[in-house]
């Protein structure tokens, strides 16, 4: 008697399910932050000039396209578009070398004359102070525990030998590698691109770095409009004013360079005017002025003026704005300050280009 074949199922079994994919620990990642933040700050010499250098030639690219449709080879017009730059640098430069040096000389001779003001103002203060301090002693409080801390500090002479040649190398290397970026960069993303695995992936990084390029360029072109016209009219209200035309340009051009980082560079102008005022003017009222006349133009810029004309496709949170100020320049002192606002903003056009993280890009905004 033979055995009954059973039937075989046409139907394959079910594979496994994929097991979750392992999740980083909370102190996992607090220690890779650190680490991040640690090597940032460590590698700084090395890093900024690299950053600045693809900064300006991001900048540049679009110009150097424009030229090359006018059939200027590219190394001719990277040549071109830098030596314009520079030559911008050191004119302006050299027009406020003068009134800024006056500026230096004068504020020990200044800074002695806003004393008196400044404790005429300030009197109330200092009279509650010690009536504050006389009944701390009253009730107990004695001087007698009182211990005085005196700083020395060594003027090392060797210090500005030595930093002078280092700030020139940098600054070198900021201009050679901006030149090699703009000349090269083109070929070095075309074979880096081809590295990857997929045509998918390729065309995707394609469009990251075409929309960075495209929206950082049209950003800090417009915005290094909006604060050249800033400062050059702060400048004008400042001779109507009656101070001299180069010291007013020399304050006109502190107030566009502040207005590159936002938050931090208005308070730091507000409080340079202010000085400035105080010192200038023998008058409160009239002291008051500069500062007054910068806070006005600095609230139509950012509140109607550079909303109108961005739009709000470069719009970030204020609140991740100050964290990344806070941050970079942290790490990397006034040229972290610069960097801030474009770092955030490629990391917010990086985020948006990507599958699954636009969530974290709509964080940003």
């Amino acid at each position: 008697m033979s055995t009954p074949v059973e039937p075989v199922s046409e139907t394959s079994p079910a594979p496994p399910p994929h097991a979750p994919r392992p999740r980083s620990s909370a102190a996992a990642l607090v220690l890779a932050t650190l680490a991040v933040g640690f090597t940032l700050w460590a590698t700084q010499e090395l890093l900024l000039p690299i950053l600045l250098a693809m900064f300006f030639a991001l900048i540049g690219n679009p110009i150097l396209r424009w030229l090359q449709k006018l059939y200027i080879p590219r190394f001719l017009g990277a040549v071109a578009v830098l030596s314009s730059g520079l030559a911008c640098a050191i004119l302006l430069g050299n027009l406020l070398a003068e009134p800024a040096g006056d500026l230096v000389r004068q504020l020990p001779r200044e800074l002695r004359e806003l004393s008196p003001k400044l404790r005429q103002m300030t009197k109330p203060v200092q009279e509650a102070k010690k009536n504050a301090e006389s009944i701390a002693r009253a009730a107990g409080g004695e001087d007698a525990g009182t211990v005085k801390v005196v700083r020395t500090e060594v003027n090392d002479p060797y210090r500005a030998i030595t930093a002078t040649p280092r700030m020139i190398a940098s600054v070198l290397a900021v201009v050679l590698l901006t030149l090699f970026f703009m000349v090269y960069g083109e070929n070095l993303q075309r074979r880096a691109l081809a590295l990857l695995p997929g045509r998918q992936q390729q065309k995707l990084t394609v469009g990251i770095l075409q929309s960075i390029e495209r929206e950082m360029s049209r950003y800090v072109l417009t915005i290094t409009v909006i604060n050249v016209a800033l400062g050059l009219v702060f400048a004008g209200a400042l001779a109507l004013l009656g101070l001299p035309l180069p010291e007013a340009l020399l304050w006109g051009t502190l107030a566009a360079l502040l207005n590159y980082a936002p938050y931090v560079g208005p308070l730091i102008g507000m409080v340079a005017m202010l000085l400035m005022g105080f010192v200038h003017f023998d008058a409160p009222l009239q002291a008051l002025l500069p500062s007054g006349l910068y806070l006005l133009l600095h609230t139509l810029e950012g509140q109607l003026i550079t909303p109108i004309v961005l739009g709000r496709r470069m719009a970030l949170s204020p609140l991740m704005l100050l964290l990344a100020l806070m941050v970079f320049g942290w790490l990397w002192g006034i040229v972290g300050l610069l960097l801030a606002v474009p770092l955030l903003a490629c990391t917010k056009l990086v985020l948006e280009r990507l599958e699954g993280m636009e969530p974290w890009a709509r964080l940003l905004e």
